[in-house]
């Protein structure tokens, strides 16, 4: 493993088809991982889908009377927040990913931005973080590179 080996966070979404691949380029740089499609081995991930096939028209009442609830608490990635030295954020992707970059970034935690054309959207809080990025081998050189600000992109 590397001497500058991080431990890192990728936070994104199920719908982002790049993901795989930077989980599995961080890993190869020689980076431990955490993967939320693959949390631990023989897990695959939450999904709403195994509580309830119609999650997506739920109830408000219906999502907090389940939310806290076995399964739905294996996809409360927090300890995995706590474990990380660094938090990816990989775009596009949805509110739990940005509340996860966010809680990292609020841990004083290196955070760092891979944004993306397909859906951008300027936004001003992504200053919490120390850098930007726009592909896995710019993503790879900025994990090597110590000082990063937000004005930063490789």
């Amino acid at each position: 493993m590397l001497t500058n080996s991080r431990k890192i966070y990728v936070a994104s979404s199920w719908r982002n088809s790049e993901q795989p691949a930077v989980v599995k380029a961080l890993r190869d740089a020689g980076h431990e991982v955490y993967d939320f499609r693959n949390p631990a081995p023989g897990d695959q991930g939450f999904s709403w889908r195994e509580i309830d096939p119609d999650w997506m028209n739920w109830t408000i009442r219906q999502y907090v009377h389940k939310f806290r609830r076995p399964p739905a608490d294996r996809g409360f990635d927090r300890d995995a927040l706590h474990w990380c030295d660094t938090c990816v954020l990989v775009l596009p992707c949805g509110r739990s990913a940005h509340l996860e970059a966010g809680y990292a970034a609020g841990q004083g935690k290196r955070t760092i931005f891979m944004l993306s054309q397909d859906k951008f959207e300027p936004e001003p809080m992504y200053r919490l973080g120390q850098g930007f990025v726009a592909n896995v081998a710019e993503l790879v050189t900025a994990l090597q590179t110590q000082a990063l600000d937000c004005t930063t992109i490789y």
